[in-house]
């Protein structure tokens, strides 16, 4: 596996792609359907459709939160009718979350308008750059998912 040598410039393309992913990400957020839900909420609700269902013990560990502070979260989601808790089946004291139809329908909807806002960015690139930015978009994904 090649491993950066750290040189300038490694650390000015670390110091741009962390600049610009951050910038990107929070304008991003702001392309909310449910202005009530906070990001971390949204960012659950995200979790829950790529896994499906998780106890919050496991829900706290990829979102990087402590498990009471997930709880609070379950229980506002559970509050707005965006998940559900189930008896684990393997074990009795825990449960499991999973998100709602409604959940379902609602992150569809910010997808499609956090895509169109990202497409019609895009539009602003030359075939170029959209093609590097396609051919970059596996490797943000690893990214993400280390």
């Amino acid at each position: 596996m090649p491993v950066l040598s750290h040189g300038v410039e490694d650390d000015a393309a670390v110091n741009s792609l962390r600049s610009a992913v951050m910038r990107l990400g929070r304008r991003l957020k702001h392309q909310r359907v449910d202005e009530s839900l906070s990001p971390t909420e949204m960012s659950v609700l995200g979790t829950l459709r790529r896994c499906g269902h998780a106890t919050p013990g496991e829900l706290a560990r990829k979102e990087h939160v402590q498990p009471p502070s997930m709880t609070r979260i379950v229980a506002l989601l559970e509050a707005k009718g965006l998940v559900r808790l189930e008896p684990h089946p393997d074990d009795r004291r825990q449960k499991v979350v999973s998100q709602t139809e409604r959940a379902e329908a609602m992150l569809e909807e910010s997808r499609r308008k956090r895509n169109v806002w990202l497409a019609s960015l895009a539009e602003g690139l030359d075939e170029d750059e959209w093609a590097k930015l396609r051919a970059a978009a596996p490797v943000l994904e690893k990214l993400a998912d280390l």
